[in-house]
Order: C-alpha cells, then sequence, then structure tokens
C-alpha cells in the first residue's frame, strides 16, 4: 500500500526515548509524532517501549497506555473503539488508518504513528479537521426535497433503490482517504476530496432527495470536482472497504449525461 506524505511542519527531530519497564516479557518501540504549539519548538518523534504482554492488541491500545502510564501530554483523538466513530484516524506505519482497528502485530518493527498528512497539527497526533468539515457542510449533507412528505408514512425505498447507496452511507468520515489523495494536498483549499464527494453521491443516488440537477450544478466546477485523477490513494487506504474514486466517477458520469 502506498505511503503517505508527513504532516505540515517544520523539520522532525529526535525526541524523547521512554524505556520499557524491566522484566518487560514482549517489548516494542512506539515512535510518536510530538509537537505542541505553546513551546514554539519543532515537531520531535519521542521513542515508547511498551511491554506487549500487558497491552490491548490494538495501536489505540499502546496510545492510551503510554498516556495513562507513562507520559500524559500525549494528545490524540479517540472515542468510540469500534472503527464505527473515525476519531482515532492517524497515520500508522506510512498508512492512513484507524488506531483502534490496527492489530499491533501485523506491523513489523518500530510502529511509527503520525497525525494524518498534509494537515495542519493542532498538537501532537490531533490534525485541524476545519476545512474539511466546511467543505461538507458546503454540499449540504441531508435529505433534500420539494414535494411534501406522505402524512402518515416516511418516504419509501424499493429494496433496489436502498441497495444503491450501499457502499456510501458507512463512511464515517475519518478523512484517511482525503488526507491520502495528492491532489487534495495540493488543493485542498477549492478541491473537496475524496471523502467530500463521496458524501455528495450518496444524496445524489438517494431515490428520496429531489434536489439533484441542483446538487450537480453545485460541483460542476474545475476544482470542486475535476481535480480528481483517479490516483486511487482513497479507495486504497479506506479502513471500512469503500471506493470514494468510484463514487466520483460516478458523479462525471451523471455530468457528462446531462449535458
Amino acid at each position: 500500500m502506498a505511503q503517505f506524505a508527513l504532516p505540515r511542519n517544520s523539520t522532525v527531530g529526535r525526541g524523547q526515548t521512554h524505556h520499557a519497564p524491566s522484566g518487560a516479557k514482549k517489548p516494542k518501540s512506539f515512535k510518536v509524532y510530538r509537537w505542541n504549539p505553546d513551546t514554539g519548538a519543532n515537531p520531535t518523534v519521542d521513542t515508547f517501549e511498551i511491554d506487549l504482554a500487558e497491552c490491548g492488541p490494538m495501536v489505540l491500545d499502546a496510545l492510551i497506555k503510554i498516556k495513562n502510564e507513562v507520559d500524559s501530554t500525549l494528545t490524540f483523538r479517540r472515542s468510540c473503539r469500534e472503527g464505527i466513530c473515525g476519531s482515532c484516524a492517524m497515520n500508522i506505519d506510512g498508512v492512513n488508518t484507524l488506531a483502534c482497528t490496527q492489530p499491533i502485530e501485523d506491523i513489523k518493527g518500530d510502529v511509527k504513528i503520525y497525525p494524518l498528512p498534509h494537515m495542519p497539527v493542532v498538537k501532537d497526533l490531533v490534525p485541524d479537521l476545519t476545512v474539511p468539515y466546511a467543505q461538507l457542510a458546503s454540499i449540504q449533507p441531508w435529505l433534500q426535497t420539494e414535494s411534501p412528505p406522505p402524512p402518515d408514512r416516511e418516504r419509501l425505498q424499493s429494496p433496489e433503490e436502498r441497495r444503491r447507496l450501499d457502499g456510501l452511507w458507512e463512511c464515517i468520515l475519518c478523512f484517511c482517504c482525503q488526507t491520502s489523495c495528492p491532489s487534495y494536498w495540493w488543493n485542498g483549499d477549492r478541491y473537496l476530496g475524496p471523502a467530500v464527494l463521496l458524501q455528495a453521491y450518496r444524496w445524489i443516488a438517494d431515490s428520496r432527495d429531489e434536489m439533484t440537477g441542483e446538487r450537480l450544478d453545485a460541483l460542476e466546477d474545475p476544482f470542486r470536482l475535476y481535480r480528481c485523477h483517479t490516483i486511487m490513494n482513497c479507495t486504497k487506504t479506506c479502513p471500512k472497504g469503500l471506493n470514494p474514486a468510484k463514487a466520483i466517477a460516478e458523479i462525471k458520469k451523471l455530468m457528462v449525461a446531462r449535458r
């Protein structure tokens, strides 16, 4: 799988090393990106040696152990620990993924942990997602209709219409795909990126939504949609096994069909 560029910050230096306790049965090194905006110092990589015999199986378990037992200042996002919320998305061993679903045993050698690449860093492993969330809001990700709702039931779909949403509704907005995309790295201020475009197609494909024309009009732009060059990093890295590149291609096909 392709490895992705590091976060937008200055040269990364060597930080502190925290050794495993004496008598550790199964030590493993975790090299963790550290940056504190309050100090003004350059980022560093701290090394934490953890006894896996006393740790859970996932990378997030190791990070929680480090924070609880070694260095309480380590900062990262996490919530559900079940691969559902997307909070703990980070770059692990060169690949964007979820720390809660990444087994430690699958990584050979030291475990290298960085925040999502090519994003401003708030602190340590926490990226600033202000821009992606604003881009998500811009595509109005909710059901829009002009006809009145049925008085006595919900807006119904056939099983076939519902199946068209499979591979779209499962997106957890972890932005692993968004931050793996070179086109987004260079044009992130104008290109919506794979995560947001997958969300856009989720509503375009919904048979209950009645604003398809308006949604396509909003995407008809040289940058918002067409900066996608089908590099496929987004699909390769999605921790939920989704295919944002296919969703973008479907939007492009609809653009051609309406001309």
